[in-house]
This record gives structure tokens, C-alpha cells and sequence, in this order.
């Protein structure tokens, strides 16, 4: 028996021990993105346009870390340049979807009655339909560019959100000083407004940063199909897209370095946010412990 408590605790120690250095790593890469995408572009000063075709398609070297495209342009640069849309287009759309999510859940959950059942039901209907299936439908209703690629994610993100902000303001619904309100004359709006909303403000941020990485994937994949922001405009999906050709022809790192610019950044922004989620949550948190 106390082989196996020992056992337990070692591997409890390990668990913590790998979730700090992940958490620690995931930190350091959001930080090196933010202060790549905020302090690149006005330090430099060099144009991520500029078109060299006596240089084009050269691997990596000291003058081009990540090589040039087809046309002669620095690919580090037109990276950093194609998160820095691919994130402002992530946070926007993440923050559209929280919004009209937190206002559907938080309606649903604090009414109850027929206007939860209907709500309920438009989200089943909505979540009927794959998202990338339905961005593209609304996607194409519009020239490309950045709103409606906005709009797109944002309108077939909120679905879970709103499922996440019902289910805890039912369960705050349920709490004493909810009764306690209520028994002291306080309206339903007046209960929403002043106790239940404040009460998922947390989830629902939570719920928006988990956001950001889905939103980050949905417009590279809708810029790949040729339906997100136009071919002229860096963003990851453009570069991409743009780099499919030279990858048939054996030249890797106008493909690789704009898909690692993809996965990396966004697996750590999805690994802060993870940490948060078990901070807010102490149950799930011990329940990975052990």
C-alpha cells in the first residue's frame, strides 16, 4: 500500500512537473509572437511586398532565414507580417463569437421556458452544419477580405460558447443568493444583468481565448481554399496557398515555415489557455494529478 501511494505521488510530481514546463514554453513562444508581430514590422521598415526575381526561391541562408518565395520576397518577413493579419483576424472573429455566444447562453439559461427550447434548437440546427461548410457559404456572398472572413468564423464559432455560458448560469440559478434576490424583489433582467452575467464572465473569456486558435485555423484553411482574404494579402492560409506550387517542384520552405507559423503559435496560445481552464476548474485540475 505504501509502494502505491509513493507510486501515485511520483507520477502526480511528473504530471505537475510536465504541466509547468509546458505551460512555461507556451508562454515563451505567445511572448516571442506578440513582440514579433507588434515590433517587426515598424522596426524594420522593409517593404514584405518587395519583389527580387533575381533571388527567388532560395533556400535559407544568414540573409533569408526562411528563404524567399517566387518572386524574391524574404519569407521570414511576409511571415511575421501573415500572422500578425491571421491573428488580428482570429482575436476579432474569437471576440464577435464570445459576444453573440454569451448573449444566447446567458438568454436561454437566465429565461428558461419556450425561449430555451428555441434557442437550444437554433444552436442544434447551426451545429448541424459543418463550419468549414457554412464559412465558405457566407464567405463566398462577399468579396474576399478581412471582414468577411470575420464574420464568417464569427458567425460558426459561438455555438459552444453559448452551450458553456447556459449550463453555468443554470447552475448559478440554483445558488442562495440567486433565491435571495429574487425573494427580495429583484426583476429577472435585473438578476441577470447584476449576478448571473458576471458570474460567466470568466467561462466566457476563457471560452474566447480557446477561441483564438480556431479562428487562427478556419481563416488559413478558408485563404487556402482562395475564398478568404485576396492572394495579394499576407496571411498564413495566402502564403500557403501560394506556396503549393513550389512545393510540387521540391522546394520545401515556402510550405514549411508558414505551416509552422500555423500550428506553433496556436498550440501555445491552446496550452495557456488550457492551464487557465484547470485554474478555473480545481476539480479537473486534481482529477489530472491524479
Amino acid at each position: 500500500m505504501a509502494d502505491q501511494t509513493l507510486a501515485w505521488r511520483t507520477h502526480g510530481t511528473r504530471r505537475r512537473s510536465t504541466r509547468a514546463w509546458r505551460v512555461r514554453s507556451s508562454a515563451v513562444i505567445v511572448a516571442a509572437v506578440l513582440l514579433a508581430v507588434l515590433l517587426v514590422p515598424p522596426l524594420t521598415q522593409l517593404d514584405q511586398q518587395a519583389v527580387d526575381l533575381a533571388a527567388k526561391l532560395r533556400p535559407p541562408t544568414w540573409a533569408h532565414p526562411f528563404g524567399t518565395d517566387d518572386v524574391g520576397r524574404d519569407l521570414l518577413l511576409r511571415c511575421v507580417y501573415g500572422l500578425r493579419v491571421s491573428l488580428l483576424v482570429g482575436v476579432v472573429a474569437a471576440v464577435v463569437a464570445t459576444v453573440v455566444g454569451t448573449a444566447v447562453g446567458a438568454l436561454a439559461g437566465a429565461l428558461g421556458g419556450w425561449t430555451d427550447r428555441v434557442l437550444m434548437r437554433v444552436v442544434d440546427a447551426f451545429s448541424s452544419v459543418p463550419h468549414l461548410l457554412l464559412g465558405i457559404f457566407i464567405v463566398a456572398m462577399f468579396r474576399p477580405g478581412v471582414w468577411p472572413v470575420v464574420v464568417s468564423v464569427g458567425l460558426t464559432h459561438w455555438l459552444s460558447t453559448a452551450r458553456i455560458v447556459r449550463a453555468e448560469v443554470l447552475s448559478l440559478r440554483s445558488r442562495p443568493y440567486i433565491d435571495a434576490a429574487i425573494s427580495g424583489g429583484a426583476s429577472r433582467w435585473r438578476v441577470t444583468l447584476r449576478h448571473l452575467l458576471p458570474g460567466v464572465l470568466p467561462q466566457a473569456a476563457l471560452a474566447a481565448v480557446l477561441m483564438v486558435p480556431h479562428a487562427v485555423w478556419h481563416e488559413s484553411a478558408l485563404s487556402f481554399l482562395g475564398l478568404g482574404l485576396p492572394a495579394h494579402q499576407a496571411s498564413l492560409g495566402t502564403l500557403v496557398q501560394s506556396a503549393r506550387g513550389s512545393l510540387l517542384a521540391g522546394d520545401w520552405w515556402p510550405t514549411l515555415f508558414p505551416g509552422l507559423f500555423i500550428i506553433v503559435p496556436t498550440l501555445a496560445i491552446a496550452g495557456l489557455a488550457g492551464a487557465w481552464r484547470e485554474r478555473l476548474n480545481p476539480r479537473r485540475r486534481s482529477e489530472l494529478t491524479l
